[in-house]
């Protein structure tokens, strides 16, 4: 028998790439598992709160049964947590909030529900609630990303640049070009004043790549800054050039430090069409510009793209700027959910 440890022993021929795909098995057959158990541990939690409202509507109970429930579940049940009365108030709101019980079994019981808990304690309308547990669920949001995400009204930004998409692409592509553009984007993470210059924020945006994309909003990755455009031999460079997955187009955004102008757009007509015919392959779909601005006229916007043959948008953007006080976070932390949850009545 060899006294060589398992690590050293010779895999045979083709022994590696069988354990990749078993690795990839057990990886998805965890992720399924975590799935499964979520799903029953929020529709657990919305017929614990449907119960709760039924009882105390048809048989007047009061607050304090709630503080029993909870001595009376972690009793019963002490490794599980959850059965605090601050989660046993949650699952109250949540069953409250969603009276479509096959809505919540077909859409809501995708998200943990740490998730939930954001949805309810930021999002006071249905409509609201709806849209973005629909997008955390498309992009495999975080619940920190979703939180910033409310904060920041990104249901309220979406699809409202100024552009001539509808005009200049078809549809179905004029509509997903569209949505994936916002007006303004903001970019705090920064930490720049209104007093940057453009290259000052280009720079701290290819230094930031990571929040500028993921403010840019799904499909967007980052091809390259100030790229290099000979024409004629003479020399242009583009502010900065993305490429968009699910368009299958290159967008070319230009920043401008002031308000819009009209001449703007010629420039990055310019630039739109030296990509189209330097970059852009057969199977590309026409380039899209987006003008970043820090104000425009939305007017002059719109009659300026009039007679643009292009497919373009005007969009502002926002510097440090403090959120609105109704909007500015009050959510604990994972850490400070997990110790509420599953800890000690207060």
């Amino acid at each position: 028998m060899s006294d060589k440890p398992a690590s050293l022993i010779p895999a045979p021929e083709g022994y590696d790439h069988w354990l990749g795909e078993l690795k990839i098995r057990i990886h998805t057959a965890q992720q399924r598992a975590a799935q499964a158990v979520n799903r029953e541990l929020v529709l657990l939690y919305r017929q614990i709160g449907c119960d709760i409202l039924q009882r105390q509507a048809e048989q007047g109970w009061g607050a304090k049964v709630i503080e029993r429930l909870a001595h009376d579940l972690r009793t019963a049940f002490p490794g599980m947590k959850g059965f605090s009365p601050r989660n046993l108030k949650y699952m109250r709101a949540f069953a409250q909030a969603w009276p479509d019980a096959e809505f919540v079994q077909e859409v809501l019981a995708q998200l943990p529900w740490y998730h939930q808990l954001a949805l309810l304690d930021k999002l006071p309308s249905p409509e609201g609630r709806k849209w973005y547990a629909a997008k955390a669920i498309e992009h495999n949001w975080s619940r920190n990303v979703l939180v910033m995400q409310i904060e920041t009204r990104l249901m309220e930004r979406s699809a409202k640049a100024v552009t001539n998409f509808e005009a200049r692409l078809p549809a179905p592509q004029s509509d997903l070009a569209r949505e994936s553009l916002k007006d303004p984007y903001r970019f705090d993470f920064l930490g720049l004043t209104d007093e940057a210059q453009e290259r000052e924020i280009e720079g701290a945006l290819v230094s930031h790549v990571t929040d500028f994309l993921l403010e840019l909003g799904a499909g967007f990755a980052f091809v390259g800054r100030q790229v290099l455009l000979n024409v004629g031999g003479d020399e242009f460079f583009i502010d900065l050039l993305f490429y968009h997955l699910k368009l299958r187009c290159y967008v070319v955004i230009e920043l401008k430090g002031g308000a819009f102008k009209p001449e703007h757009l010629g420039q990055l007509g310019f630039y739109l069409t030296a990509i189209d015919r330097q970059v852009k392959s057969d199977q590309d779909n026409p380039t899209l510009g987006l003008l970043l601005c820090k104000s425009k006229n939305k007017v002059v916007a719109e009659y300026a793209l009039g007679d643009k043959s292009q497919p373009m948008g005007i969009a502002e953007y926002k510097l440090l700027e403090s959120l609105p006080e109704e909007l500015q976070t009050s959510l604990p932390s994972i850490e400070q959910i997990e110790r509420e949850l599953g800890g000690a009545d207060k």
